[in-house]
């Protein structure tokens, strides 16, 4: 072996923090850099006897094939779990190599390089990623099935208190003295709270923990609204209070889940009816054709909330101060659950108010199908049949599916699920990741994966509740194609899919 070509390959490879090793076409070691030495614990000469292709543990584990591959074919490999004779030899606990295997032609001879990889924190680390992941999942089977036994075991006995409390009422309402009416009345209406109470603690810990389900379907807006007014008329009739209602001309649709619907519209009722003393309760509904929204505003004349507090009011058991919390009724968690409840329908929930003047609700909906204006021509992409999309909670891959029906074929994974080696296949044309405030980390780093080793380049869509202008540009820098903000209309999504597709 010349010292020309011994140079060279110290120049390239002896400073290097990786141990490499190069061969002959003879299996012979020829060199090795500093940090093979100090992991294999030989230098060059105590192995100069030594050959690779007589190394009955490199045959065993298939690295000897590799390497005459490599040699025949002139081109570059990997393996995983590398160990050969020589290092199993050492007294040590054996570290877990990923080996890159690669031809190097050199005046007119032939070598391949081992280049070793340490892999073993990374194992380590996944293996304890796997068992936090099993442990997550086992809490939130334990706390799901803790949610479904406390359901049961409060809703039942409270539904029978009320029930046979009403029928109590009812049956002896002309029959008992006016002080025993006030304290039937007391423990109906004590009942009464406290299971509007439970419920909402359990669909908020329900929603919480991404188990809540939606059934979208088109309906009336209109016809809901009034549903609900007629459940709560009585107590604002009891108050004397004028409900007024401007509902726009046309019957609007929308596209959303009946129940849950009522029960956004309920809370902020039942809030704006227990904070206004005197005064009004104002319905407006109305349509934003340019984004294909449905609007509507609950407005009251009612304490107003400061505009300290504003930035608090839909956060869960938030209330604006003690002498708030003594006067009125309530747990802090029906505006809260309002938001949640008309955000996984696709839509917004934004507040005004005045101390002392009123309080404004304004919550849009998108438009069901049949109102849609949009020319479906030019906004469907080109060439574009499935949609992979990574979305832990199914919150958005939900309202997709009903957007994109007929269109594309969409198919859900939870990022827990998501494994790189998915990005190989190639029966998708481009990837939408929904970005939960918790996982955001982890799905830029998914986002910058995908783009690194994805060979056909497909364009990222990433969904989120919330970024600002430092999240949006790491976002792009690790190649993501288009961000849409939530909420976001039918409009919205096929014309982000139309840019992308420009885009590739």
């Amino acid at each position: 072996m010349t010292d020309t070509i011994l140079k060279y390959f110290n120049i390239f490879y002896e400073y290097i923090p990786f141990p490499i090793e190069i061969i002959n076409e003879e299996g012979k070691i020829i060199y090795i850099n500093e940090s093979f030495s100090f992991h294999w614990g030989y230098n060059l000469s105590e192995i100069n006897e030594y050959r690779i292709f007589n190394d009955l543990e490199l045959k065993r584990s298939g690295v000897h094939d590799a390497i005459l591959k490599t040699f025949e074919n002139r081109d570059k490999r990997i393996v995983d779990n590398f160990t050969d004779s020589l290092l199993k030899s050492r007294d040590i606990i054996l570290p877990i190599f990923r080996t890159k295997i690669f031809h190097i032609p050199y005046e007119e001879k032939n070598f391949v390089a081992l280049f070793h990889e340490d892999q073993t924190e990374i194992v380590l680390t996944e293996a304890e990623v796997r068992k936090a992941r099993d442990g997550n999942k086992e809490a939130e089977r334990l706390k799901n099935t803790f949610l479904t036994v406390l359901s049961h075991e409060l809703r039942t006995p409270l539904n029978i208190i009320l029930g046979y409390t009403s029928i109590i009422k009812d049956s002896f309402k002309d029959k008992i003295n006016p002080e025993d009416q006030v304290y039937l009345d007391n423990l109906y209406s004590g009942a009464q709270r406290l299971h509007t109470s439970i419920s909402q603690m359990l669909e908020f810990a329900q929603i919480e923990a991404g188990n809540f389900s939606i059934n979208f379907e088109n309906v009336s807006l209109g016809n809901i609204i009034k549903h609900c007014m007629d459940i709560n008329i009585q107590s604002a009739k009891e108050k004397n209070l004028e409900v007024k209602t401007k509902f726009y001309p046309q019957e609007i649709l929308v596209f959303a889940d009946v129940q849950i619907l009522e029960n956004a519209i309920n809370n902020i009722l039942i809030n704006a009816l227990k904070f206004t003393k005197q005064g009004f309760i104002e319905i407006e509904t109305n349509i934003l054709d340019d984004r294909e929204l449905a609007i509507c505003k609950i407005k009251d004349s009612g304490v107003g909330i400061s505009t300290n507090y504003l930035d608090h009011i839909f956060r869960p058991f938030s209330q604006e101060d003690l002498n708030i919390g003594r006067n009125y009724e309530g747990n802090g968690l029906g505006l809260a659950l309002a938001k949640r409840y008309i955000e996984k329908m696709g839509g917004s929930l934004l507040v005004d108010s005045l101390k002392g003047v009123g309080t404004t609700f304004t919550f849009t909906l998108p438009l069901s199908n049949s109102l849609f204006k949009g020319n479906p021509k030019s906004l469907q992409p080109l060439n574009l049949k499935k949609i992979l999309m990574i979305d832990n909670t199914n919150d958005s891959s939900n309202l997709l599916g009903a957007y994109l029906k007929n269109k594309y074929e969409l198919e859900i994974i939870s990022l827990s699920d998501f494994k790189l080696e998915i990005i190989d296949r190639k029966n998708f044309d481009f990837i939408i990741i929904d970005v939960d405030r918790s996982f955001w980390e982890q799905s830029l780093k998914i986002s910058r994966h995908i783009k690194k080793i994805d060979p056909l380049e497909r364009p990222i869509v990433i969904l989120s509740n919330e970024f600002d202008e430092e999240k949006t540009e790491q976002f792009i820098k690790a190649g993501v194609s288009k961000l849409l903000i939530k909420p976001f209309t039918k409009n919205d999504i096929f014309n982000a899919l139309n840019s992308v597709t420009h885009k590739k």
